[in-house]
């Protein structure tokens, strides 16, 4: 069955490779670019990101060696508002967003895949590395590169209409086949950072937006070890750049526990103060091959982007998820995805909201 494909193309080696893997396999493919910001030297210069007239080039030069009609959509007040503005929000309200995650909620899966099916199009095909059966998301055999937890957030729906050609594959093996192929994205560095934060500096960044807001920096005891310029700055888990006046007593490094938005205080302690065990998840979405857990689910569960995997149990309560991990985690942060599996299957995802 022929298939009228939207591929969406960053510029990057791996959506390159997707949309011609897509076009040899005889679909009706028609590349997109989209065009996040509309001052594209505000975001990233040279091969590090995937928001620059650079990389808005490359895209079409693949295009034109796979032989396919190519097209640069403006998706830059989109990504403004749903992307940037969410992250800077989060953030002021004590939370560590994942932009990578909303980009594919909101952008792709969402603005794309809407305008692409409204013009006909069958599908939207990426190049994440991750496996998509029957539309059931799993893992990527290259466990370095997978990206099923910033996937995490779709939809059945969005996963129906969604096509991974990377799947069953290494980031080596597409590089190597896109030297094969001609394209001359082929040992194109892979993005890094946040795309929108031109330098890398987010506590700039953000200063910039929401302006300073100094408050005191206090250890668990509450006791007063150092001031910051907005509580913003800090994440769950930080221990470089804390700007405390004196070591703690026991001479150990010190942790970020917690951010307190109202109070605009940041509280500091042994990295053994950070260990949870409980984790309470909002705006559930199931993805996945088995019902919602009415009941304690035996699963696995994903923290972070290429963080560690804890064995743990889920279960729905109302509108919240409830879990349990089989051990303590650390550096889990209100605002980041928890997303649940079986074995390397997607079953699910939601927003931490607290963690004890």
């Amino acid at each position: 069955m022929t298939l009228r494909v939207l591929a969406a193309m960053s510029g990057g080696v791996d959506s390159a490779v997707a949309a011609a893997r897509i076009a040899e396999a005889g679909h009706d493919v028609t590349g997109v670019h989209l065009a996040l910001s509309a001052n594209p030297q505000s975001y990233r210069t040279g091969a590090r990101g995937c928001c620059t007239i650079e990389d808005s080039r490359d895209a079409r030069r693949a295009a034109d060696v796979i032989g396919i009609p190519f097209y640069i959509w403006d998706m830059a007040e989109r990504f403004h508002r749903d992307v940037v503005e969410d992250f800077v929000s989060e953030y002021a309200a004590g939370r560590t967003p994942n932009p990578c995650l909303r980009c594919n909620e909101k952008i792709k899966f969402e603005a794309v895949l809407t305008r692409a099916l409204a013009l006909g199009f069958d599908a939207v095909a990426t190049g994440h590395h991750a496996r998509l059966v029957d539309g059931v998301l799993s893992r990527s055999p290259d466990a370095a590169k997978d990206q099923s937890y910033v996937l995490g957030v779709l939809t059945r729906e969005q996963l129906g209409h969604a096509i991974f050609p990377l799947g069953d594959s290494t980031k080596a093996q597409v590089r190597e086949e896109a030297a094969r192929r001609g394209l001359t994205v082929a040992d194109k560095p892979d993005s890094h950072d946040i795309c929108f934060i031109a330098d890398g500096d987010t506590r700039r960044f953000l200063a910039d937006r929401l302006g300073a807001a100094p408050g005191p920096i206090v250890d668990v005891s509450g006791e007063v070890v150092g001031t910051h310029e907005g509580a913003y700055g800090f994440t769950v888990g930080q221990r470089k750049g804390l700007r405390v006046d004196r070591p703690a007593p026991d001479g150990r490094p010190r942790y970020v526990l917690s951010i307190e938005p109202v109070s605009n205080t940041v509280t500091v302690g042994p990295r053994s103060a950070l260990e949870v065990t409980t984790i309470v998840a909002a705006r559930p979405v199931w993805n996945g091959p088995v019902a919602e857990p009415r009941e304690p689910l035996a699963c696995t569960v994903q923290l972070r982007a290429h963080g560690e995997v804890y064995g743990c149990r889920a279960q729905l309560s109302g509108d919240e998820v409830h879990i349990t991990l089989d051990a303590p985690a650390t550096g889990v942060a209100a605002g980041q995805a928890a997303v649940l599996y079986l074995d390397d299957t997607v079953i699910g995802s939601a927003t931490i909201v607290t963690a004890a």
